[in-house]
């Protein structure tokens, strides 16, 4: 795949994509848990670039969103979906999913929406969802007591390279490789030559080393999950509360990961504990063997009375014999019966099997002495036996371990990408339950006349008040209207109803409402009402903005709220009108929310559409409003409205004569 074609990715960012296993699946997946596995690449980078993939995959060429409260618009919905997801990869997949015009992207998050919507949001799992986050790659390993061995330059360089854990040693001959194995505890042997040779010591020959990885450094695959260990078991208890098919057995899983400590290292296995605790303490249980030998002896010499003939005497000091041997002859029971004691006590305390036992038998001389002392060169000797046994127990149960676990990795990456996946599911799921959503039906529409949109019982979250107190809201449009009403009486809130609905429409998302049909648009322009009257370079830019609008696509959804605002009433209700004009010879689709109805109407070339949403009346000082836009209606304005009610509480006629002027 050319990297460099995506929107957005460089020569710097495709060099690292390339650097992925899964790049391209990655990208079609919009995966950005594992996009930002790759080097220099955050998680925000890596959904800019998903998406640039699938815009590029679609067609799509980023222009619906073509105002900024369009794209404001669209981040309120990205927030309140956010807001539903319990991982940090949910919220950053979010990202993901944005509103287009392309037919084929609508139709894809459609078919994963209508899925996710089936989700039950069961508490269970989403509290098992807190613990599951993307896999990381192992990292920092270094292992001591392995290393490869070869006698070729090239062999080597590429075993360097393969093998960053391991040391590298360059060796001539089987002298070479002997020399290794009393240094370390495997010596792995890349030359095919080295076959045969007998070596004292664990020298394994493997010329097919580089094929075989977790073989030869099972530490990778102990580290990764020891790494991972608590994401995957989250995610196999997702799994288990959500009912999903495990791509694999999670008891064998937990099994195995059970056998694995923090750090990587073996746990559980009798043997190695032995091993490890024997290596660990034999000084110090040697040590109290020969205290517990010397004591002995004190409390026989103690106990018993020696007598030594003067004859006996003279001819041992003549013999330059020491006070050992004058002893030996007295107490050499006692002296057996000591180092036996020193020695049962260094073969249990250390739990010693035979084969090592015949070792420690020998730590304590035969020969009497006092005090009994112990054999350095033997001890350190039954140390390295003890820990040449360890090592080889540790790498035969890493390997075994590792030969399991690699069985399981593809699996449990899997495992972990569906449990995030299913967080993502869960946010629409949840976004759908909380705002009453349905799916819309999107037309293409009749470019001639096109179809507009129609919003049955909408309801907006965007407001300021629960989602609960909003009231629906019924309206629908095609072609050019304006849209008039008293102020607060909800012109704003319908405009961003209108907006929320076609923004979630176009994302392939289910919408807040009873039912929502719309023609599938080619571009969202929403113009916010203007904060005051602008100055004449503002107003010549407003223009030039909506001089660009009305020259391009033909099927365009236009918002625009009280654009009267930029200049004098006069001039902008001749503005509007001929904005209006052009909107309706493009036969686009428009609601322009104003205050001059009557005086557009009368500039325009043709008859313009007025809605209204109608105040009913004043109750306690408040104005009491239907939010659904009356069709073909001019709205009444709260000041005709506080008139009326003032006629009718005043008989003087005064103002009836003011009503009258309405």
């Amino acid at each position: 795949m050319e990297f460099e074609a995506i929107p957005g990715v460089g020569e710097k960012t495709a060099e690292a994509l390339s650097e992925l296993d899964d790049a391209e699946r990655a990208l079609a997946d919009g995966d950005v848990a594992a996009l930002a596995r790759a080097p220099g690449l955050t998680e925000g980078r890596a959904a800019a670039i998903a998406r640039g993939a699938i815009r590029r995959r679609h067609d799509d060429d980023g222009r619906f969103l073509a105002t900024d409260r369009a794209r404001e618009v669209y981040r309120d919905v990205l927030s309140l979906l956010r807001e539903r997801t319990v991982t940090t990869y949910a919220e950053k997949r979010l990202e993901t999913f944005f509103p287009t015009a392309s037919a084929s992207r609508i139709e894809e998050v459609r078919a994963f929406t209508e899925s996710a919507m089936e989700r039950d949001p069961d508490p269970v799992v989403l509290a098992a969802l807190e613990g599951v986050e993307p896999l990381e790659p192992a990292s920092g390993i270094r292992v001591r007591e392995r290393c490869l061995a070869t006698a070729d330059a090239e062999r080597y360089a590429a075993a360097k390279e393969a093998f960053p854990e391991l040391s590298v040693e360059v060796v001539e001959d089987a002298r070479g490789l002997s020399e290794l194995a009393r240094s370390y505890a495997t010596v792995v042997a890349l030359d095919e030559a080295f076959a045969g040779v007998d070596v004292e010591g664990d020298v394994r020959v493997r010329p097919d080393a580089a094929e075989h990885p977790d073989e030869i450094v099972p530490e990778r695959v102990l580290a990764f999950f020891a790494q991972n260990r608590e994401r995957i078991r989250a995610a196999a208890d997702v799994h288990e509360a959500a009912e999903l098919d495990a791509p694999c057995d999670l008891d064998s899983l937990r099994d195995a990961l059970s056998r694995l400590d923090d750090d990587g290292t073996i746990v559980g296995d009798e043997e190695l504990d032995r091993l490890t605790n024997a290596v660990d303490d034999v000084d110090a249980a040697v040590s109290t063997a020969e205290s517990v030998a010397n004591d002995h002896l004190r409390d026989a010499i103690r106990e018993r009375d020696v007598t030594i003939e003067g004859t006996d005497f003279l001819s041992l000091v003549e013999q330059g014999a020491r006070v050992d041997s004058l002893l030996s002859r007295e107490l050499e029971d006692q002296y057996a019966d000591a180092v036996a004691t020193a020695r049962e006590h260094l073969i249990e305390s250390l739990s010693l099997r035979p084969e090592e036992a015949d070792i420690a038998t020998r730590v304590f001389s035969d020969d009497p002495s006092f005090p009994v002392d112990y054999d350095e060169e033997l001890v350190s000797r039954l140390r390295a036996e003890l820990k040449a046994g360890r090592d080889r127990r540790a790498v035969r149960l890493k390997r075994e371990l590792a030969a399991d676990l690699s069985a399981l990795r593809e699996p449990v990456g899997e495992m972990v990408s569906n449990a995030l996946e299913l967080d993502v599911e869960l946010a629409v799921s949840r976004f759908a339950r909380d705002f009453d959503c349905v799916m819309p039906t999107i037309t293409d529409g009749d470019t001639a006349s096109g179809t507009g949109f129609s919003i049955e019982g909408g309801q907006s979250p965007l407001l300021d008040v629960s989602f609960e107190a909003a009231e629906p809201v019924d309206y629908g449009v095609s072609g050019v209207t304006l849209l008039s009403g008293v102020n607060s009486g909800g012109k704003t809130s319908t405009l961003d109803l209108v907006a929320l609905v076609v923004v979630l429409a176009q994302m392939g998302l289910p919408v807040p409402a009873e039912r929502v049909e719309l023609e599938r648009f080619s571009e969202l322009h929403y113009y916010a009402k203007s904060q005051g009257t602008l100055d004449a370079g503002a107003f010549e830019s407003t223009l030039r903005d909506f001089r660009e609008l009305v020259d391009g696509e033909s099927n365009r959804l236009v918002l625009v709220d009280e654009l009267e605002s930029i200049t004098e009433p006069g001039a902008s209700a001749k503005i509007i009108a001929g904005i209006l004009e052009a909107l309706d010879d493009q036969a686009a689709t428009a609601v322009f929310v104003s205050h001059l109805a009557d005086e557009i109407r009368e500039a325009a070339g043709f008859t313009v559409a007025v809605d209204g949403i109608e105040a009913v009346g004043l109750e306690n000082g408040e104005l009491v409003v239907n939010r659904s836009p009356v069709k073909d209606h001019l709205a009444r304005s709260t000041p005709e409205l506080i008139v009326e009610k003032l006629a009718g509480e005043d008989g003087s006629g005064f103002y009836d004569r003011l009503l009258e002027k309405f």
